[in-house]
């Protein structure tokens, strides 16, 4: 469970939110106690894009007080396929931006912070410091490999989930069981996988991993149930098969190993052979 020192009017629910939550209300395993949980939760999306968008959504509906979206994209008219955080009218319009009013159009009573930047090495613990749980939506090896490191240093749990095709997968990794390297210890040459942009992906798998993601971030915040520490599943959904493979932690990894050799932040470019976020978008 997410712990939260805040008080105060962060504990007190209006009128509103009463009835706004009185679905997770009367749940036994949430109840208010689970509610204040939720609302003094601080939780950082990375990314407004397919994977993020579900994810935010879903994170703003069940009253997620505070929602950390970091992106420097604008939107684009093929991203409408499947990130339902921007609309038609939000084309050429920062991400951040669009995916702000989308969360508090849905939900006024929570807080949305955006950062309109790529997140590198520079900026990664400044940006990830205030958040307790990290659900990563990241699109290339770059940041997820970034995203791991920085959140296993500051001791932050990570939500991950990735989406190709037809194919998706999610996992949670927590300091002490486990991280991305133990799963993949080196990125893939460049090239070797392609992007969704290269070889696309199915709109509705964005948002069926996204809400897998958004499930666990829930679990987390409530300490409920069985989370995928440890599991990650594997999606196929053209056979609309769901496969668990068991993530065992490497003594051997260089960042959560026996003998860890990462103690710092790297330059996660150069480690993967890819080209700087600014360079592929600009």
């Amino acid at each position: 469970m997410v712990n939260n020192n805040e008080n105060n009017s962060s504990s007190s629910f209006t009128p509103d939110e009463v009835m706004r939550y009185s679905r997770h209300m009367i749940m036994d395993q949430v109840g208010p106690s689970g509610q204040r949980s939720i609302k003094q939760a601080r939780v950082l999306v990375v990314g407004a894009g397919g994977l993020g968008s579900p994810v935010a959504t879903y994170l703003a509906l069940g009253g997620v007080g505070k929602i950390g979206i970091v992106d420097f994209d604008v939107v684009d008219l093929s991203n409408l396929q499947r990130q339902i955080l921007h609309s038609t009218n939000d084309v050429g319009k920062p991400k951040i931006e669009s995916a702000k009013e989308s969360l508090l159009a849905y939900n006024p009573n929570i807080e949305v912070v955006t950062f309109e930047e790529p997140l590198v090495a520079d900026n990664a613990f400044k940006i990830i410091n205030d958040f307790d749980i990290i659900v990563n939506g990241a699109d290339n090896f770059a940041t997820r490999y970034l995203v791991c490191d920085a959140a296993y240093l500051k001791k932050k749990t990570v939500i991950d989930g990735s989406v190709l095709l037809f194919d998706g997968q999610a996992t949670v990794y927590k300091p002490g069981s486990g991280c991305y390297r133990c799963l993949y210890p080196a990125p893939p040459p460049p090239g070797l996988v392609p992007s969704c942009a290269e070889a696309g992906v199915l709109g509705a798998m964005t948002g069926l991993v996204g809400s897998i993601q958004a499930t666990e971030t829930f679990k987390e915040i409530l300490g409920i149930g069985d989370s995928l520490i440890g599991r990650l599943v594997l999606i196929d959904s053209l056979s609309m098969d769901f496969r668990i493979m068991k993530i065992k932690q490497d003594p051997n990894c260089p960042l959560c190993g026996d003998n860890p050799t990462i103690n710092e932040l790297i330059d996660y470019d150069q480690f993967c052979g890819t080209a700087p976020l600014k360079e592929v978008h600009s």
